[in-house]
């Protein structure tokens, strides 16, 4: 299935921010100006909720077979307690809102949701590499991946943990 783009991870997945900054922007001549408002959000151009879900669907199957991940004890604790439903919910509806779209995310803060589970970089690594594998998968387009990547990273300070087991 390839995901609509028409102007799409992870995780996220399982981590994203539920607010993402949008650095200054200089003053444009008011043509400038108007096209750049009428570019469409990140949430549009990965096609919305449907095609987002799908993702979401394939990264968090991913994450739940993944070796590295599954090492940590307290990641595989949080799994027997989280179902997996719920998981790929909160994801879907954060990813949505996130990257523009009308989903209203209702789930723990990012620090709040990984405490405890004392995630290394290692592990944040294994879950960038499958989130890069299902954006792949799913042919999204490199510019939409960087701006993915780009609201992923701003969770990692929330979610690995500085000491390392």
């Amino acid at each position: 299935m390839k995901v609509r783009v028409s102007l799409l991870a992870v995780a996220a997945l399982a981590a994203l921010p539920v607010t993402a900054q949008v650095p200054a922007q200089p003053a444009r001549h008011p043509a400038a100006a108007a096209a750049a408002a009428a570019k469409p959000s990140l949430y549009q151009r990965l096609g919305g909720a449907y095609p987002i879900a799908v993702v979401v669907d394939d990264f968090v199957e991913r994450l739940l077979v993944n070796d590295t991940l599954n090492a940590n004890p307290a990641i595989k604790e949080a799994r027997d307690r989280v179902p997996k439903a719920g998981l790929k919910f909160h994801v879907t509806t954060l990813v949505c809102q996130v990257t523009g779209g009308p989903c209203k995310y209702v789930g723990r803060d990012m620090k709040t949701a990984h405490a405890g589970l004392h995630i290394t970089e290692k592990e944040w690594e294994a879950m960038a590499a499958d989130f890069r594998k299902t954006l792949d998968k799913f042919k999204v387009p490199a510019a939409e991946q960087d701006e993915l990547f780009t609201i992923v990273g701003g969770t990692k300070p929330q979610i690995v943990a500085t000491m390392t087991r």
